[in-house]
């Protein structure tokens, strides 16, 4: 890692024994560094705010940037969440109307942990949590005002509904709109770790959540690492992003929803606890949205952190996405395209997509029997050559060699 502002901080931390860490201890006790830029306040609309590097950013609780407010957020800071569930849960927000620019450099990205996490500007892995401590902190939710197909009218003209995560009652979790070319601003090299806070009953926060998010926001260069939700979840929108890494999650790696209108190129999932891919179709009837997922490595169990996905890709009988080029390793019995028959579903394409097994097995993990033929698009066999691991080499993952051959 290349220059970036470094703070002295008196932490008590627990040696990492090897670059993975995951056989490191969870600590029991907060961060209890002082000079810490304490954050409990709402940016309000009209209000600029910029967060810096000389010192570690901590939320406490829910933190909003409100309709009209924008954050900037400079290279190398280090934002730290509270542990907390339900009310308690801190996170992020940017409404709609908001805008966020965090402008992370590959020598100084930002990035986003707990307050249970001892690392500090300069740094760039933790040198006390493993990268499968999950549900420490929230996460970071962005909201837009692009069209969503969510079957609840807004005005009779659009379609807006309320995030998951955020009670119900705050009109700052609202999303969906009809400006497809919304900006919430800029998100980029940027690295979110250890979210994923329980809010309710099977609820828990996305490390990354985009709701109705537009196009002309600039999303790349993102770090998911240890969420205990899903790594990036989009709902409607039309927003694309680029240069992806998601580690250790624990439910689906990338889940889309609501007609999302967008692409995700150059990705890779490694070791998600539910499905790599979690497709779902429109709820309403407002738009049906098309999206692409393609160029991307996917590693589907990682014995060693105790991780292994559901099906390989899941999707609806509605969904509507082109897969391209996407290598699936490391399959263990089970995982399939999808656990359901869908054999006639014919919105959803297939493209260089490989899986490395043999090619006599392949119909089993397709969820068809033996004498099924399997979709066009569809081989077995191995191929690392989609996924550019080379411009994720400023991330946690890359330093631990987890994108070594990908």
């Amino acid at each position: 890692m290349g220059a970036a502002v470094a703070v002295a901080l008196s932490v008590s931390v627990t040696s990492c024994s090897d670059d993975d860490g995951e056989d490191d201890p969870l600590p029991t006790a907060l961060d209890p560094n002082s000079s810490n830029n304490f954050i409990a306040s709402n940016i309000e609309s009209g209000q600029k705010i910029t967060w810096t590097a000389d010192k570690v950013v901590e939320l406490r609780g829910l933190v909003k940037v409100k309709s009209g407010g924008e954050l900037t957020i400079m290279p190398g800071t280090v934002i730290k969440g509270r542990p907390g569930q339900g009310a308690s849960a801190s996170a992020l927000l940017v409404a709609r109307g908001g805008k966020i620019i965090a402008k992370g450099e590959s020598f100084a990205p930002i990035i986003f942990t707990t307050t249970l996490d001892g690392i500090v500007p300069g740094q760039l892995k933790s040198p006390n949590l493993a990268s499968t401590v999950q549900g420490q902190w929230g996460g970071l939710i962005v909201l837009g005002s692009a069209r969503v197909s969510t079957g609840n009218t807004g005005g009779g003209s659009f379609d807006v509904k309320q995030i998951e995560g955020i009670d119900g009652t705050d009109k700052d979790g609202e999303y969906g709109g009809t400006n497809d070319q919304d900006s919430s601003g800029i998100i980029s090299y940027v690295s979110i770790r250890h979210g994923g806070s329980n809010i309710g009953q099977d609820n828990e926060i996305n490390g990354l959540t985009l709701g109705g998010v537009g196009s002309k926001t600039v999303i790349n260069n993102i770090e998911v690492v240890a969420n205990k939700d899903d790594g990036i979840e989009f709902f409607g929108g039309t927003v694309s992003i680029s240069d992806v890494v998601i580690w250790n999650n624990g439910d689906d790696a990338i889940d889309t929803d609501q007609a999302w209108n967008g692409t995700i190129s150059n990705f890779a999932c490694v070791g998600p606890g539910g499905s790599p891919f979690e497709l779902d179709g429109p709820e309403g009837t407002y738009i049906n949205g098309n999206h692409t997922i393609t160029n991307g490595a996917i590693v589907s169990t990682r014995p060693n952190a105790g991780l292994a996905a559901e099906d390989l890709i899941n999707y609806d009988d509605n969904s509507n996405v082109d897969l391209k080029n996407l290598s699936f390793t490391q399959i263990s019995s089970g995982q399939k395209v999808n656990s359901k028959d869908r054999r006639n579903v014919t919105s959803v394409s297939f493209a260089n997509i490989v899986l490395d097994v043999d090619s006599s097995s392949l119909p089993t993990y397709m969820g068809l029997g033996h004498t099924d033929p399997v979709p066009s698009g569809i081989t077995a066999g191995t191929n690392n050559t989609y996924f550019d691991e080379s411009k994720l080499f400023w991330t946690w993952s890359a330093n631990a060699g987890i994108l070594n051959g990908l």
